[in-house]
């Protein structure tokens, strides 16, 4: 079973939109095992973002990602990274499909709503940021028969 991190960010809770996005992912059959709300420091938003350091959407970035509280989310499910980053939509939301979390929510590149690693060491290493492992939760959900043959 596959985990990636989500990252509902300051413009999806600005806009009062964590509950519907979080149904998005739910409807979809995908289980959430941690959830928390933070408020990301300096310090901590320059680890997630240590690979665009230097781009000229870095500084941008990091003013935005720290200017308010966000909703941290592990997410399981067989192939769950593809599965989330699909479920995303493009990350410039203009060419994000309808249908998609940002196609059907978002209209700006940096403000797109929501952020989910791009791959499964990257999501290794994003969620050890934010949740120790003791922080997961291991359960089973009632209707998983019913969502994949998989699980």
């Amino acid at each position: 079973m596959e985990q990636t991190l989500v990252i509902l960010k300051p413009d999806a809770l600005q806009r009062r939109m964590l509950g519907r996005i979080i149904r998005r992912f739910e409807d979809k059959g995908l289980k959430i095992t941690a959830l928390k709300m933070v408020q990301l420091t300096r310090d901590l938003a320059e680890r997630h973002y240590a690979a665009h350091k230097g781009k000229p959407f870095y500084e941008p970035l990091l003013t935005f990602i720290t200017s308010a509280p966000v909703v941290v989310m592990v997410i399981e499910a067989p192939a769950a990274v593809t599965t989330v980053r699909r479920t995303l939509g493009a990350t410039f939301a203009a060419e994000a499909e309808p249908g998609t979390l940002r196609g059907d929510l978002a209209v700006s590149n940096r403000y797109n709503l929501v952020h989910g690693s791009d791959s499964v060491e990257a999501a290794e290493r994003e969620i050890a940021l934010f949740f120790r492992p003791e922080d997961i939760m291991s359960y089973t959900q009632a209707d998983a028969h019913w969502v994949s043959e998989l699980l």
